[in-house]
């Protein structure tokens, strides 16, 4: 059952539940966050309207910058304005960036430890027609390996908002300092509006959505961005046969939650990892590093089996490459068997 503790869209399992992409609530949180601090800035790679930035520099048109198609010069530009104390948003389709411009990234903003917030938009296979070379599959991967770098995957456009208001706060709340960049990953599609504006977000913290309605969970589920509402899907179907299982929504790939983890793979003792991105690389491979390090447990993957993407609906695709609903429930049965084997 879901959490009540969370305060969760009581609508999730309904047909009718509300859809809305969660680059959507990113535009209306970066608009929320350059009221409330007038140092926010926006810097756009020609993708003002794709990436959600248009309410932003319509309302505050002196403090966006259009930067063009050149996705090196807009980090760049970024880390600069961020040594002056501005608190720059720079977007871009996440194959562009981070994707094209990874090394500016590194050594511009991450090695400076400057206040940057990387916006990676369209991210995983949801652009799906634009094809396999627009398809980002490996950002988190490039973005999770660099010092200093924040990495947040939300799992809707409540929380994409709540997330993009809580970056422009400093890591350390006694420090006037705002060093700390990070990576927003975000999703083309509509998405199912999973929590409520009640619903806690903490970086660096993860949530357990569901429950068991009876008993303890036999499978621990950690999901984290758009597949979030395929796996409660899958947690609802398996409760139903009789499988017991918690899922953990783990927004925060860095730094993640190795506590959380820890605690659900010792309940568990089996686990199963989704994410719309590459199985090399990706949070399960974070997750893996976690539970290797202090409490190894069997765990499958889902996500993308080291292959490129291609042209298809979002629907197809997810289905082509097995992460759809059956795919998750499979991999809980696989994991379960292994686990008492």
């Amino acid at each position: 059952m879901l959490n009540q503790k969370l305060k969760l869209n009581p609508k999730i399992f309904n047909e009718d539940v509300e859809q809305i992409p969660i680059r959507k609530g990113f535009g209306i949180g970066l608009l929320k966050a350059g009221e409330e601090n007038e140092n926010v800035i926006a810097l756009c790679a020609d993708l003002v309207e794709s990436t959600q930035m248009n309410l932003f520099a319509e309302k505050f048109p002196k403090r966006f910058i259009e930067m063009g198609v050149a996705e090196q010069n807009l980090v760049t530009v970024a880390s600069g304005m961020s040594a002056m104390g501005k608190i720059p948003f720079c977007s871009s389709y996440a194959m562009f960036s981070p994707g094209r411009n990874w090394e500016q990234i590194r050594t511009t903003i991450a090695y400076n430890d400057r206040k940057v917030i990387i916006v990676g938009s369209h991210a995983g296979i949801s652009v799906g027609p634009d094809g396999g070379t627009h398809q980002a599959l490996e950002d988190i991967a490039l973005m999770r390996v660099i010092p200093n770098m924040d990495v947040i995957s939300p799992c809707d456009a409540i929380e994409a908002k709540k997330v993009t208001l809580e970056l422009i706060k400093t890591k350390n709340p006694a420090s006037l300092s705002l060093s700390g960049p990070a990576y927003l990953r975000l999703a083309r599609e509509k998405t199912p509006i999973i929590t409520t504006e009640e619903t806690p977000y903490e970086i660096g913290k993860s949530q357990i959505y569901w429950i068991p309605d009876i008993g303890l969970a036999q499978v621990g589920i950690i999901v984290t961005g758009s597949l979030t509402h395929r796996a409660l899907l899958a947690a609802k179907e398996l409760e139903s046969r009789g499988i017991k299982t918690k899922v953990m929504n783990l927004s925060s790939i860095v730094p993640i939650d190795k506590e959380a983890i820890v605690s659900l793979a010792k309940e568990c003792k089996a686990i199963v990892t989704v994410e719309e991105h590459q199985v090399n690389g990706g949070m399960g491979s974070a997750v893996a590093e976690v539970l290797a390090g202090n409490y190894p447990v069997p765990i499958e993957f889902i996500g993308v089996q080291n292959l490129f993407g291609q042209s298809g609906t979002p629907d197809e695709l997810i289905k082509h490459y097995h992460m759809d609903v059956p795919d998750i429930i499979l991999a809980v049965e696989k994991v379960l068997k292994r686990k008492t084997s």
